[in-house]
C-alpha cells in the first residue's frame, strides 16, 4: 500500500454517499475506496447498527475501511476490533423509555397514511429509530413513502410534535433515510464520533443529508470537519478524485 497522508481522514455516510438508500454497495464502490484507502485513511459512520452497515458495504467492512462507525458512533470499531460503545437505557431509564414508546406508538397507531408494516420503533444500543410506515415495508413501498413523506411531511410534522412533547429530555431528532428517523440524546449526533479520531489534523466528511434536520447536518457543520455535500454514490466518487486521486 502506498504511504498515506498522515493526520487526514476521509469520513463518510452509507446512505445516499456510498450506497444507494439501503441498497448495498456496488462493486464500483468497492474498488474505488480500496484505491482511496491508498492514499488516505478512510471511515464510515450511520445512523444504523452494525448488522445493516454490514448488510450494505459487505460482510469485509470492518477490513475493508479503517473505522466503522454505526449508530453514529455509539457504536465504534478500528481495524475491526471494537473500540467503545454507549447506552441509550444508561442515559434515559426505563421510566422515561417507555414514555417515549408509549406516546410514539400512540401517535402512529392514529396517523392516517396509505399503507403501514411492521417494526415501527426499533431499538439500537445508543438511539431510537421510527418509521411511521414501518421498517418491515418493501423497497417499493419505501420509495413510495418516501415521495408521499416529501409532499405531506409525515417525518418532520411527527418530529415536531415529539420534540416539543419531550423537550425535557433532552433528546435530538434527526431524519435521514427514506421512511424513518433517529431519536438520541443532544450531542449523540454523528459527531459523537469525531472523539476517536482526535489525532487527525484534517477530517473530510461526506453525506447527502447535510442541510438542517437531516441526520449529516450537525458533522458537516463541525467545526472539526471539512463538510461536502454529495448527490448520490457516482457524486461522491467524482468529488473524492477532484480531491485526493487527481493528482
Amino acid at each position: 500500500m502506498a504511504e498515506r497522508k498522515n493526520g487526514m481522514i476521509a469520513l463518510f455516510d452509507v446512505d445516499g454517499t456510498l450506497t444507494a438508500p439501503r441498497k448495498v454497495v456496488t462493486p464500483k464502490m468497492l474498488e474505488f475506496m480500496q484505491n482511496l484507502r491508498k492514499v488516505i485513511t478512510v471511515g464510515v459512520v450511520g445512523g444504523s447498527d452494525h448488522v445493516k452497515i454490514t448488510e450494505q458495504l459487505g460482510k469485509s467492512v470492518v477490513n475493508d475501511y479503517d473505522y466503522v462507525f454505526s449508530e453514529n458512533g455509539l457504536v465504534a470499531r478500528k481495524d475491526g476490533e471494537l473500540i467503545g460503545t454507549e447506552s441509550l437505557k444508561s442515559f434515559l431509564g426505563d421510566d422515561k423509555l417507555k414514555e417515549f414508546i408509549n406516546f410514539t406508538l400512540h401517535y402512529i397507531a392514529d396517523l392516517d397514511i396509505p399503507i403501514k408494516r411492521g417494526t415501527f420503533i426499533e431499538f439500537r444500543s445508543g438511539m431510537i429509530n421510527v418509521s411511521p410506515i414501518g421498517r418491515n415495508c418493501s423497497q417499493e413501498e419505501r420509495d413510495d413513502f418516501e415521495k408521499y413523506d416529501k409532499v405531506q411531511n409525515i417525518r418532520p410534522k411527527m418530529v415536531s410534535v415529539l420534540r416539543e412533547k419531550f423537550a425535557h429530555f433532552g433528546l435530538t431528532f434527526s431524519i435521514g433515510g427514506q421512511i424513518s428517523f433517529d431519536v438520541f440524546p443532544q450531542g449523540w449526533d454523528k459527531t459523537y464520533c469525531l472523539r476517536y479520531l482526535e489525532k487527525y489534523e484534517v477530517i473530510h466528511f461526506f453525506g447527502d443529508k447535510t442541510y438542517k434536520g437531516g441526520n449529516d447536518h450537525e458533522i458537516y457543520e463541525s467545526a472539526r470537519t471539512i463538510g461536502h455535500t454529495v448527490t448520490s454514490p457516482d457524486d461522491t466518487i467524482e468529488q473524492c478524485t477532484a480531491l485526493f486521486l487527481s493528482k
